[in-house]
């Protein structure tokens, strides 16, 4: 257990959509009291004042699972007020199986996470990160539903009747999107051909809009990102607007994550060891944030393709005996260095006040 904060009390707070549960315990992972209330601004009153009475005066931390779903409403009313709010992954536990599942088991187990990590993670910062946060939920659900559309659109022409699947087929993929919009049925055609055409404008139209509705996000996200990283993406090789955004989105703000290491661990970039007996070695570090990883990835493949020091240092590596991925692996682990650095600094990510 984390003894730093003897004498202090921890809240755990197990969240779903109509109800909380909290439990608070001491400072050694004893329960001491339990309470259930409403998931509204009613219950959230509640809790706080439950949870005060209950520390005494003492200090209280609060181990809120799902700070970014059903936990949100909660831990923006507790930090809103100066409470300690820490953000505990819903992820899944050892000690279920073992112990059962329940909310109020579920609840004094938040606590217990608190106690035994020695950093907490804090909260993610609110306004222009979560607006961004919102953008980019926005435009990846754009691409990934014109993305379906071009498939189901694709799947159409090949059913079609040979004269009008010979005149698509052959046409451009982003050509064909435009044609198709513009389709007109003949005036004689029967039921299932008006259908077909009816069918193929409509598909055109959907992916023309949600192909609009993502470069005007983007264009969004790019403001968005110059506002809180002046110069961010014109002075680094090989980032753009949208890995920006996912660095900030994972990254938060400073104060968040402890070190360069804690990054590079969160992204999935540090090597994991797995060194037995007389045997050291590292194996690759599958969990992480994965969508940042791939930010990262994608980073590294622009810089090999483009920048010439990255190049060099390709070159270096793979005269050591490394293969290209494992060349490619390092500079992943540098530009988690490199950018905790970079964003630890920039105006727009300072530290949360509250």
């Amino acid at each position: 257990m984390n003894v730093t904060h003897d004498g202090g009390l921890v809240a755990g707070v197990d969240t779903h959509r109509d109800t909380h549960t909290a439990a608070i315990c001491d400072s050694s992972g004893r329960e001491l009291a339990q309470l259930q209330v409403p998931a509204d601004p009613g219950g959230y009153d509640a809790v706080l004042a439950w949870a005060r009475q209950a520390a005494a005066g003492r200090e209280l931390r609060w181990a809120i699972e799902g700070t970014r779903h059903y936990g949100l409403g909660l831990a923006r009313h507790l930090a809103a007020v100066g409470e300690q709010v820490e953000e505990i992954d819903a992820s899944k536990h050892a000690g279920k199986r073992r112990k059962g599942k329940s909310d109020a088991i579920d609840a004094v187990r938040a606590a217990r996470e608190l106690l035994a990590r020695p950093h907490p993670a804090q909260m993610r910062a609110d306004g222009d990160r979560e607006a961004l946060r919102l953008m980019m939920c926005d435009r990846d659900n754009a691409v990934g539903s014109a993305k379906t559309a071009r498939t189901v659109l694709a799947s159409v022409i090949v059913t079609a009747p040979a004269g009008l699947r010979e005149q698509l087929r052959h046409i451009p993929r982003d050509r064909r999107v435009t044609v198709c919009a513009a389709l007109a049925c003949p005036d004689d055609a029967d039921r299932q051909t008006r259908v077909l055409y009816q069918t193929l404008a409509r598909l055109g139209e959907r992916i023309t809009s949600l192909a609009k509705t993502a470069a005007d996000l983007e264009k969004q996200i790019t403001g968005i990102i110059e506002d809180m990283a002046p110069g961010l993406v014109a002075a680094e090789a090989g980032l753009g607007a949208l890995t920006a955004a996912q660095l900030m989105l994972s990254f938060s703000h400073a104060g968040r994550i402890r070190s360069e290491a804690a990054f590079a661990m969160l992204s999935g970039t540090a090597p994991v060891p797995v060194s037995s007996g007389n045997t050291s070695r590292h194996r690759l570090n599958r969990l992480g944030d994965r969508q940042l990883n791939r930010a990262f990835q994608v980073i590294a493949v622009a810089r090999m393709r483009s920048d010439p020091r990255t190049k060099a240092y390709v070159r270096d590596r793979i005269a050591e005996g490394k293969t290209q991925q494992e060349a490619r692996r390092c500079i992943k682990r540098y530009l988690a260095r490199h950018f905790y650095r970079v964003l630890t600094h920039q105006p727009g990510l300072a530290p949360r006040t509250t």
